[in-house]
């Protein structure tokens, strides 16, 4: 350990080797995404259960902006016999999968896991911790410079914080699910997030821009070129994407089209030393978009229409009785945009789509009865203790 309380390559390797022979460590990263297109991890928060230290738990800070060398923490995070205990971790993992080129995987998510246990499914770190440890977090460094050097004694206390109870809520946490038996649920929900990055296609980015879908097929094609140089050119400055060419301007030009610099001069919210420094490109991208075939305004799938909202509420009526029956955060079942699909499939007598709320767990719990309303061979009524069954239709 350093003089200021920040990990070396010694102590990685130690509590590397700890988590190894204890089988799972908790973690957590602090990171700086403004004025950057990717995020920048600036130190990450590593939790061992140790019995040689007073309170059970041994806790290292690394700097990764210095010089300890991470890699046999990189190391462990793949490997499968190590359980990986994170709160909320999706950003997380998708950072340590790029910083340290190595796969998350055995995820233990204790934000995930709340959601099984009748919290929230946006259950933040320091109530959870309140509601089933009964200790407090301090918050007193949640908003802070973590790319300045040095870190604070603040910083370190805070940072530590976040770590300290993580695998104390774990383990309890995973004493509730299995007396519920849905643990293996919440771990099936966990191996979703291995996949999690934080990379962007700049061939799709276009689909992302305010109104693209208004575009007409050329001018979407045109948006595509502009948005995917927009993205390699904010990737290779490290820079926000906003802060090459701001949406409204990308749409406008996709939109007019314009073939020389008077052109880009008409176009608001690009300034003149924007055109200076990168007109040339404007105009390349322009003119392959424009050179591409166009992309046809293809009928929205799934897109629901204005008589199926009647059955969307239902069919989010019950999965909130059926989430509420089973103890679940309702948000785990389902999004509006995942029903208003399943929906219009029905509808259309379209197969299934792919999605997760008829896969795995939630058909288990939800899916046939989810199928059977929609096919109109099951109602919904209220019942005698008023709530919601389901019934045979008359």
């Amino acid at each position: 350990m350093d003089a200021r309380g920040l990990a070396d390559s010694d102590d990685v390797v130690q509590v590397a080797s700890l988590a190894a022979a204890r089988g799972r460590l908790g973690i957590d990263t602090e990171f700086m995404s403004e004025g950057r297109y990717r995020a920048l991890l600036c130190l990450v928060q590593v939790a061992v259960e140790d019995p040689e230290v007073p309170d059970g738990t041994r806790i290292v800070l690394i700097d990764s902006l210095g010089d300890a060398d991470a890699s046999p923490l990189a190391r462990l995070l793949a490997d499968p016999a190590v359980e990986v205990v994170l709160h909320a971790g999706r950003q997380d993992v998708a950072i340590l999968h790029r910083a340290w080129r190595t796969l998350v995987t055995s995820i233990f998510d204790t934000q995930i896991a709340a959601g099984f246990a009748g919290a929230s499914a946006q259950a933040g770190y320091g109530n959870l911790i309140a509601q089933v440890l009964g200790h407090q977090v301090g918050k007193s460094a949640s908003y802070t410079r973590w790319d300045a050097r040095p870190l604070s004694a603040e910083q370190l206390r805070y940072a530590a914080e976040d770590v300290v109870h993580l695998l104390a809520l774990a383990d309890e946490l995973q004493r509730r699910l299995r007396e519920s038996s849905r643990l293996d649920w919440a771990r099936e929900e966990c191996l979703r997030l291995q996949g999690a990055t934080d990379e962007r296609d700049p061939e799709t980015a276009w689909e992302r821009l305010p109104r693209a879908s208004s575009l007409d097929p050329r001018a979407r094609a045109v948006a595509r070129e502009l948005a995917a140089w927009r993205e390699r050119t904010a990737s290779r400055e490290d820079r926000p994407v906003g802060s090459v060419l701001a949406d409204p301007a990308l749409v406008e030009l996709a939109k007019r089209q314009p073939s020389d610099q008077r052109g880009l001069e008409q176009i608001r919210g690009i300034h003149p030393s924007g055109i200076r420094r990168r007109g040339d490109a404007l105009l390349a991208a322009i003119g392959k978009g424009l050179q591409a075939p166009p992309i046809p305004r293809e009928q929205a799938r799934g897109r629901s229409e204005l008589g199926d909202a009647p059955l969307i509420a239902l069919a989010e009526a019950l999965l909130r009785a059926r989430s509420q029956e089973a103890g679940l955060a309702y948000e785990l079942l389902a999004s509006r945009g995942e029903l208003e699909r399943i929906v219009a499939a029905a509808r259309r007598g379209e197969p299934e789509p792919e999605l997760r709320t008829l896969t795995g767990w939630r058909r288990e719990l939800v899916g046939a009865d989810l199928r059977d309303l929609l096919a109109g061979r099951s109602t919904i009524a209220v019942g005698p203790d008023r709530r919601l069954v389901l019934g045979s239709p008359g």
